[in-house]
């Protein structure tokens, strides 16, 4: 029987060999029978990011390295996610709904009327497939580091969907010092405690943890253990910053102590300046002032005004701090030779958080008798403090109100794409969303989702590839009969073409149905349902048939539940705070 090479380089080589003469024609068949090396993919999400924090949008924190990946791929402005962190994380994970992916709401707050239903386990269900899951099939190496918040149990783990190395906070938040420390207690008594999974099993952070350092060094660690593999990686690098409690090392806090002085009001006009000349926003653009609930900054007390400055400060430190350690990711993609074959997307999960965890379940009795939230220890450990209504308003500049709720500055976030083939500098204005990563990776991967996946029926993917838009090859992704929809505690948004519905309770929102043009009203300030009845009929057609699509529940009263997202109380808890000695002195 006759040897023969089953590699289709080396059969070429082996026919090359016995035809010297045409040296030509060998190199051309050496080429063509070479496998095209395929592209890398790395997926960078901040915690809590608000839409105007980072440089390129608008902000005035430091992050020359997200700057320069929007400055040298596309910059995305009408970019959505979901207003929660896990359902955000199911969809991307996912490409489908997260009333489909099992987080109909956050696994923390699901009320007995939606226990058990599907869509709403509280860990990813067994009707969707992962990008890891997919990817490692098609023979990439999968790794991540950060928060998954996807399930907390083992056989929930990032390890059980796809991921061949992984350390992940498995919960929503932690301590980013290496007390690992959790954020509700049951008990003000029993201190809370993180859940860390490495590779699936159960582990103690080092001491000298400090959360986005090292998330990064483990990826790095991670990456750098596979690179003779010959295999292209998957990787995702899941911060935990600027998510509270805001902490960070001094010595970057003391680089912002100055910057916020000025409060709230100035920092805004500030920021729509920016943005305005950055063409990330029209001229025209009004800022949504603050929803009236909250103080101005000129109402505060001096201790308050000490207070919230430093908080901001500390915020301000952990994005700068985040964005330093991507400028180190990119360095070792560079030396290592796989930064220009690699494809890079970075996204927030979600609005600024304006909201207050002190009022879920004892959890402000633990913090008033435990932690230390004088001004002076703020952001330091052995403090707990919360970013607060006032500056979160401000990181959604210009867009309506925070994290939790579905007007723009819940579910709009800034979004950069990087790779190869991409426009330099790029603004791209058209609507996209979390949904449409996951097709866009299996493009550039050259992978396929299936319709079953260990003997279970697959739902199929929501989303779209962004590829062909971002390249400059077509003008959109979405049609402007697709439409979007949102549901989470209660509180409903859908968009077709530039309308938008948004459902809030008091006094966040009408309590009724409100109906906004984007294209004129991008921050929901000109409430037209009344106006156009027959708008809005149309919209809610649209709606009736999501809610059919998703299984979504709507349940009288939901959004009325006392606990995370209607917490008022964050004065009340900054004037008892502002006022504080130093532990140490007490």
């Amino acid at each position: 029987m006759t040897n023969t090479p089953r590699n289709p380089t080396r059969l070429a080589r082996s026919l090359c060999l016995g035809l010297a003469a045409l040296t030509g024609l060998c190199q051309v068949a050496i080429a063509q029978a070479a496998p095209q090396k395929r592209s890398n993919i790395l997926i960078v999400v901040a915690d809590d990011l608000g839409y105007s924090d980072i440089g390129r949008f608008g902000g005035e924190i430091a992050t020359p390295n997200l700057d320069t990946l929007a400055q040298e791929g596309v910059t995305m402005t009408q970019f959505y996610a979901s207003p929660f962190c896990s359902p955000t994380r199911a969809m991307l994970m996912s490409g489908s709904d997260n009333h489909l992916a099992g987080f109909g709401d956050m696994g923390e707050l699901l009320v007995a009327e939606q226990r058990g239903k599907p869509g709403y386990e509280g860990h990813l269900n067994n009707r969707v497939v992962t990008m890891a899951e997919v990817l490692k099939g098609a023979g990439y190496r999968t790794a991540m580091t950060g928060k998954w918040h996807l399930g907390v149990p083992e056989e929930f783990s990032p390890a059980a969907r796809g991921f061949e190395q992984s350390y992940a906070m498995v919960q929503g938040g932690a301590s980013h010092f290496g007390d690992q420390l959790g954020v509700i207690a049951g008990n003000p008594d029993k201190t809370p405690m993180a859940v860390y999974r490495e590779n699936g099993q159960q582990v103690n952070i080092p001491k000298d943890f400090y959360s986005s350092d090292f998330y990064t060094d483990k990826l790095i660690d991670y990456l750098e253990t596979g690179k003779d593999t010959g295999k292209p990686f998957f990787a995702y690098l899941a911060y935990t910053a600027p998510h509270w409690p805001l902490q960070a090392p001094e010595v970057d806090i003391k680089k912002y102590e100055d910057r916020y002085k000025a409060g709230y009001e100035a920092l805004r006009k500030e920021r729509l300046e920016r943005m305005r000349t950055l063409g990330i926003v029209g001229e025209q653009t009004a800022a949504y002032p603050g929803n009236p609930v909250w103080p101005k900054w000129d109402t505060l007390t001096p201790e308050q005004k000490r207070s919230e400055a430093r908080r901001m400060a500390v915020y301000a430190a952990m994005v700068d701090r985040m964005d330093r350690n991507i400028g180190r990711m990119l360095d070792y993609l560079k030396r290592s030779g796989e930064l220009d074959n690699t494809y890079i997307f970075f996204l927030s999960d979600n609005g600024a958080d304006g909201n207050s965890v002190y009022d879920v379940a004892r959890t402000r009795e633990w913090i008033r008798k435990v932690m230390d939230n004088s001004t002076a220890n703020l952001g330091l450990p052995g403090s707990f403090a919360e970013y607060g209504p006032g500056w979160a308003q401000v990181s959604a500049t210009p867009f309506h109100l925070y994290k939790a709720y579905v007007y723009e500055g819940g579910i709009t976030v800034p979004a950069i794409a990087w790779g190869p083939g991409m426009k330099q500098g790029a603004v791209k204005r058209e609507v996209l969303r979390v949904t449409d990563i996951a097709p866009t990776v299996y493009q550039l991967a050259g992978a396929r989702y299936p319709s079953t996946h260990e003997g279970h029926t697959v739902v199929p993917l929501e989303g779209k590839s962004m590829l062909p838009y971002l390249r400059g090859e077509a003008d959109a992704v979405h049609g402007k009969d697709d439409a979007m929809g949102w549901e989470l505690g209660g509180r409903k948004a859908l968009r077709k073409g530039d309308w938008k519905i948004v459902y809030a309770n008091p006094p966040w929102g009408s309590g009724q149905w409100e109906l906004y043009n984007l294209a004129d009203d991008r921050t929901e300030l000109n409430d037209l349902a009344a106006a156009h009845p027959q708008k809005l009929g149309e919209m809610l057609a649209a709606w009736k048939d999501y809610v059919r699509k998703t299984g979504t529940l709507e349940l009288p009263g939901l959004a009325e539940r006392p606990g995370y997202s209607n917490s008022r109380n964050y004065y009340e808890d900054l004037e008892f705070e502002a006022n504080l000695t130093p532990r140490t002195a007490r």
